[in-house]
């Protein structure tokens, strides 16, 4: 009686893990980001982003989120206003399977940094950047990377 109970339990156990695990594949990752960045207060937008009609850039603000799927790297763009009130959210592609790194980065950064990804949002690409391992993020103007990035493209 017992054991017929318990592989019961187990066959049910397993169903359950079964089907999260499909509407999670199904759904994707967007409850459980790789990680999570603000955009930094001096950075502009990202060109994909139009404040709304009386609001000014400190109104409002953006969380970016990066996901790993089966399908490649993704992102989402998420601008809120100040009471934390979802005004757009756009998804974006990664470009690269990791972070793209200068040859020869600038002093005063730490190992590994600046890191910068390339993300295109409707057609339009930006370049991110990260300056250390910060919950932040900025949008890179600086035609020297840009340079770079296409001299060697992803590795």
């Amino acid at each position: 009686m017992r054991t017929g109970l318990i592989q019961r339990i187990a066959r049910y156990l397993l169903l359950s893990v079964a089907a999260v695990t499909a509407a999670s594949t199904v759904t994707g990752c967007e409850y459980f980001p790789e990680s999570t960045f603000q955009l930094a207060n001096e950075s502009r937008l990202p060109k994909w982003i139009a404040i709304p009609p009386g609001l000014a850039r400190a109104d409002v603000s953006i969380t970016m989120n990066y996901y790993v799927t089966p399908w490649g790297r993704t992102a989402s763009f998420v601008l809120q206003d100040s009471t934390h009130k979802v005004l757009e959210k756009v998804y974006g592609r990664e470009k690269c399977d990791k972070p793209f790194e200068l040859k020869n980065p600038p002093q005063g950064f730490p190992a590994g940094y600046p890191a910068y990804e390339l993300i295109t949002v409707n057609g339009m690409t930006e370049m991110i950047e990260h300056r250390r391992m910060e919950p932040i993020f900025y949008i890179s103007d600086d035609p020297a990377v840009r340079n770079e990035y296409a001299a060697t493209g992803c590795r």
